[in-house]
């Protein structure tokens, strides 16, 4: 069977103007992954990618510590949904439900948790959103399928978003919106999920490993943002 090696992006800038930009320990951790995958003596056919800054320098930063030029392919099915427009969304109809003065991460987790459950059911207004849950999931899986049509003898790396990972568990598992949701919680930033495919069927062989990072002296280098 063929395979792919599905990665997280490294630590966006969670709180800054800018969140799709990643943060100093964001580019360390996509190095650490590369060279992890170097250490394995791992390579790669070819990288898909989504088309966001995020996506771009997490793969720059394996592709540095892995020492492996890669033909890349960018996809914007690998791309996160738009989260600030499902909050907005959500709060449209839900004011009561507003973070506080001076939010916590756990505040902004809550309210992504509601919004995004309240746009899996489409209770938020559609003129209020980039694209509703189907076609999120409609765009997901259409670049799974692109993926799982090459066959390749070496594996596929492919650099994503929480949100699109999840939604591209919940394809192969069978998991409904409430269990994306919780995937999408779980998701470490440049965490590793692999896959085996064929023409029939995908098949999950492990889940949002970090073994780049399961150091005693970079336990703190592990983030979800």
């Amino acid at each position: 069977m063929a395979e792919f090696y599905l990665v997280r992006h490294g630590q966006a800038s969670f709180g800054a103007k800018n969140y799709d930009n990643l943060s100093q320990l964001g580019h360390q951790q996509a190095r650490w992954l590369g060279e992890y995958f170097k250490a394995r003596d791992l390579t790669f056919t070819e990288l898909y990618r989504g088309d966001m800054q995020r996506h771009a320098q997490t793969a720059e930063g394996i592709v540095s510590g892995l020492g492996q030029s890669l033909k890349t392919k960018v996809h914007t099915g690998f791309n996160e949904f738009d989260f600030e427009k499902v909050g907005r969304g959500y709060l449209a109809a839900n004011p009561d439900k507003a973070l506080p003065d001076k939010p916590k991460p756990a505040d902004f987790y809550r309210l992504l948790k509601l919004a995004m459950y309240a746009w899996s059911q489409g209770e938020i207004e559609p003129t209020q959103l980039q694209e509703t849950w189907a076609e999120f999931q409609s765009r997901v899986k259409q670049a799974l399928s692109e993926v799982c049509a090459q066959n390749q003898r070496k594996p596929t790396l492919i650099v994503s978003s929480g949100g699109a990972i999840a939604m591209l568990m919940s394809l192969v598992l069978g998991a409904d919106a409430k269990q994306v949701i919780e995937l999408n919680m779980q998701i470490r930033n440049t965490s590793i999920s692999h896959f085996y495919f064929s023409q029939d069927a995908v098949r999950l062989a492990s889940f949002n490993n970090i073994p780049h990072l399961d150091h005693p002296d970079r336990l703190d280098a592990i983030t979800f943002s």
